[in-house]
């Protein structure tokens, strides 16, 4: 399929739309890179939401991006929720304006805000749609547009339930494989990059590109676990947002605990870590099935019906990781962590089974697709 596509289509164009965390952004750039890897005159436009975190991380990556007026509509009565129809209409608008201009042969959902205007006006106009969705639980936009799209990329078995089945192509999320290469080899490096000692045992906690206040009051309540764990060191990303208001923290102050406001090197971090705690996104729960590391998920509460819990449980009935609900985060994320640690064998057999579950080649896979609509 990739030779007649290479062959037919040499400078197709194509959109991406979505965004609004690192869990939407990532997956679509290594999308992007990959379209590019297998067809260099593939010309790639994305579109976004204005002030979202693919603003900025889509242009370092190399992509042009229009970014949209639109936001989420919270199942509550706010000011936010008032002007969404108005937003709606405007990003409509703008996106018709986006297609009509750059004449797209493909556009691609990844997910977020922006997701919904651009694949509805594709639609309309006649142009291809194909949907990624990284979640076990799909959201409301992608459930709307499942007819609208020729093809639907998943991560997750048992789609079906929400998608035409005839649609549907299992092919995990998209990850940045090349930061999984080699991690064994890696730890000296980490421990040196870290300033971390190489006789203890790592916990890595992170949650996800935005940080998790959840998680991070967790580390602050953490102190009371750790004090006497001289054998156990902790490597923190609290998130920008989050990072001057805990590093004042008695935790924080320990002297095995490293703390930092946003981790670039993840492939050492993953490389250090013997536990790790983060939230059950999409991207996280895909990075973590390529790092084979035993895992303790936190899944948030704040999302569209709360996918991140169904997402944590197709771990956890594979007993392929422990989960710890948000609320009880304070008295049980560190116990669990310290739990795994102190339990070599329960601690392999967590790593042995979420490796099971990675899916290799993801954004090739969709790519190939994306370039086969394109054709078409």
């Amino acid at each position: 399929m990739k030779k007649n596509v290479l062959l037919k289509i040499r400078n197709p164009k194509i959109i991406i739309s979505g965004g609004g965390t690192g869990g939407h952004v990532f997956p679509a750039i290594a999308i992007a890179d990959e379209i590019r890897r297998q067809c260099p005159g593939a010309e790639i436009r994305f579109v976004g939401a204005k002030g979202k975190i693919e603003m900025e991380k889509v242009p370092k990556a190399g992509y042009p991006i229009d970014g949209l007026w639109i936001s989420g509509f919270q199942r509550r009565l706010t000011l936010q929720n008032l002007m969404f129809p108005l937003k709606l209409a405007s990003s409509l608008w703008t996106a018709w304006r986006i297609l009509r201009r750059f004449r797209p042969d493909v556009v691609v959902g990844v997910g977020g805000y922006a997701s919904g205007p651009t694949l509805e006006v594709a639609a309309r106009l006649g142009i291809p749609v194909l949907i990624q969705e990284q979640n076990s639980f799909p959201g409301i936009t992608n459930r709307l547009l499942a007819s609208k799209a020729r093809k639907i990329c998943v991560a997750y078995e048992q789609m079906d339930r929400w998608f035409p089945a005839d649609k549907i192509l299992y092919t995990g999320n998209p990850v940045r494989e090349d930061i999984f290469q080699n991690l064994a080899q890696k730890r000296a490096e980490a421990l040196t990059y870290f300033d971390l000692s190489p006789g203890k045992k790592t916990i890595f906690v992170f949650g996800g590109s935005l940080g998790a206040r959840t998680i991070n009051d967790a580390m602050v309540a953490a102190e009371k676990w750790l004090a006497d764990r001289s054998d156990v060191q902790v490597l923190w990303q609290t998130g920008r947002l989050y990072f001057d208001e805990m590093r004042q923290s008695a935790t924080a102050a320990l002297p095995g605990v490293e703390i930092r406001p946003f981790i670039d090197r993840m492939d050492l971090a993953y490389a250090l870590a013997d536990v790790i705690i983060g939230r059950a996104g999409a991207l996280t729960i895909s990075e973590l099935c390529w790092a084979g590391k035993p895992a303790v998920l936190v899944p948030s509460p704040n999302v569209a019906e709360d996918h991140q819990t169904k997402n944590a449980r197709a771990l956890t009935d594979r007993e392929a990781a422990v989960m710890v609900a948000d609320v009880r985060a304070k008295a049980e994320m560190i116990p669990a962590a310290l739990e795994i640690l102190d339990n070599p064998e329960r601690a392999k057999q967590l790593g042995q089974k979420i490796f099971e579950l990675k899916k290799a080649n993801a954004a090739g896979r969709i790519a190939a697709e994306v370039l086969a609509l394109a054709e078409q």
